[in-house]
């Protein structure tokens, strides 16, 4: 085989899970490449909220919040059950404390906060936190990263120039409501104005986390090409030994002497895929996934033998399709009191403040009607509280009365003919839940039972989650069920090796992120619970191929 170019280990994909592969490598002593598809990296994770979940961590630990491997083992089993084997939850568990201690003792660059009382997803579980296990990134300049700053994925979120973390989002979301709220807005808003003053460019969220492990790889002398798609594994002898790639317009063979990395996340771009694997209906236009990831290293996993699994699943995004042809992702908007979600009977079908991933699976369950699935809230409910990235009392944009996005009415039945549902459902609808609101107990599905939906409540209310939908007119939006990403993928080991059907590896390869199957099977417990295993499985990768022997956690001794 005649090689372009040779590096111990060569990545495919720039997303956390990526980039911690190629660092840990590094650090080890490997020579790391990572080649990226598109023209900026980041991929996902620079458009996510930048938290990781790996319980037992030396931030929480630092933060005084006790957590044992044994509780986190126990909410595995209670949320994953034997859906993924029993040994790469456990080294899920072991590892990832251990990536995020060896990352934080090796470089300068990768930190993070404890986010207080993001609860786990399901914290009633056995081993459920109601307090949490997520940590975020800290804020980070980005004037760090030099010309690598133009160079990297944005997300473009609503914040109106200031930078705000997850906690402070929490936060804020009620700075009508509370004085915590509004010392944290002003908080933010000083933190801008700083930044505008001394030229700062910060950075939080999933772009902190990126440009945090980017500077890390830069300064252990990863190196990082952009624009370089993947096209072909090379076999040799049943054994992978390198990439094809191309680059600047010409296909390069690029050595791996121990292995090659997939962390290229999966295939929510490719329509052809998604139909193949998905529930119907599906689309493109619905995943929120940074637009490279079209399944080319599961074609490739596929074509070596590798076997596939959660297939079907993707980490479900309820989301609202703005004009401009780009998707507002509903997190906190589904947890403020004085709202509903209704099917396409004007009928309410679900908890609407139920995790994120589980309220897609809920869509698909309850069948066509909850695809033409509609939000609704109040006038007062607008003016209380941030609405699909609208601040309190901030006008709608013109363009989604234009565009017919935004529907409304002066009474329920007003609103029902807007939207297309029967009159005297929906009627019936508003009347039985205003009930459940005031008597402070949703006697149908049981929102604001959980800790989870409390932490975007307004906690000034009986129940942070219940109040009457009272105050004309009311509005509506149509919620789609999107996606962060597909969930299905390669299947790998406790080592992240590909694996074949029959259960042997594939010998040089490994995958970590949405293009493996997910250790977390068909549920997400909590927060960060997509790039918590990206990173750790990326930095078991790397550590195996170094051949460095692991040191078990505080929490296994």
């Amino acid at each position: 085989m005649a090689w372009d170019h040779e590096y111990d280990v060569v990545v495919v994909g720039s997303g956390a899970g990526g980039l911690t592969a190629a660092l840990t490598a590094r650090l080890h002593g490997l020579s790391a490449l990572v080649i990226e598809k598109t023209g900026r990296f980041g991929g996902s994770t620079a458009l996510s909220g930048g938290a990781i979940w790996v319980p037992n961590n030396l931030y929480l630990e630092q933060a005084g919040e006790r957590d044992t491997v044994e509780n986190a083992r126990a909410y595995l089993d209670a949320t994953v059950g034997d859906r993924v084997p029993a040994v790469r939850k456990d080294a899920y568990l072991r590892r990832g404390p251990e990536m995020l201690r060896f990352l934080h003792d090796r470089t300068r660059w990768v930190r993070f906060e404890y986010t207080p009382g993001y609860s786990d997803y399901y914290p009633e579980y056995p081993g459920g936190r109601s307090q949490g296990r997520s940590v975020e990134p800290s804020i980070v300049d980005g004037r760090l990263l030099g010309p690598e700053f133009a160079r990297m994925r944005r997300a473009g979120l609503p914040t109106y120039g200031m930078t705000m973390t997850s906690a402070d989002f929490g936060k804020i979301n009620m700075m009508t409501r509370t004085w915590v709220g509004k010392r944290t807005s002003m908080k933010v808003a000083m933190r801008g104005v700083k930044a505008l003053l001394t030229g700062q460019r910060l950075l939080s969220l999933g772009e902190a986390l990126v440009a945090r492990l980017r500077l890390a790889l830069a300064e252990a002398g990863g190196e990082l090409w952009l624009s370089t798609p993947f096209r072909d594994l090379v076999v040799e002898d049943g054994r992978v030994t390198g990439v094809r790639a191309l680059r600047e317009g010409r296909e390069i063979a690029i050595r791996a002497r121990h292995g090659v990395v997939f962390a290229a996340g999966g295939f929510s771009h490719d329509q052809s895929l998604r139909e193949k694997y998905l529930p119907s209906p599906t689309s493109t236009e619905w995943t929120h996934a940074a637009e490279g990831q079209t399944g080319d290293t599961l074609r490739a996993g596929l074509e070596a033998g590798a076997a596939v699994d959660l297939m079907d699943k993707v980490w479900g995004a309820p989301s609202v399709p703005r004009p401009d042809g780009t998707l507002f992702f509903l997190v906190n908007d589904r947890a403020i009191p004085s709202m509903i979600i209704v099917d396409g009977d004007g009928e309410r079908y679900v908890r609407e403040s139920l995790p994120y991933h589980e309220f897609v699976d809920k869509m698909y369950e309850h069948g066509e009607p909850a695809t033409n699935s509609w939000m609704i809230i109040d006038s007062r409910t607008r003016s209380r509280y941030i609405f699909v990235g609208l601040f309190p009392g901030q006008p709608f944009p013109r363009s989604w009365r234009e565009s017919g996005l935004l529907k409304s009415g002066r009474t329920p039945g007003e609103l029902a003919e807007r939207i297309g549902v029967p009159r005297e459902r929906l009627e019936a609808t508003f009347e039985r839940f205003n009930r459940f609101a005031r008597a402070g107990k949703d006697e149908d599905f049981g929102r604001g039972d959980s800790a989870y939906d409390n932490y975007y409540g307004d906690p000034t209310l009986p129940n942070p989650n219940l109040a009457p939908l009272e105050k004309g007119p009311f509005y509506a939006l149509p919620v789609l069920p999107g996606d962060i990403g597909t969930k299905g993928g390669l299947v790998t080991d406790a080592d992240a090796r590909v694996l074949r059907e029959d259960g042997t590896a594939i010998e040089g390869l490994y995958a970590t992120g949405n293009c493996s199957a997910a250790v977390t099977g068909e549920t997400y417990p909590g927060p960060g619970a997509t790039i918590g295993p990206a990173m750790t499985f990326g930095y078991v990768a790397a550590t195996h191929m170094a051949g460095r022997e692991t040191t078990p956690t505080r929490g296994d001794k």
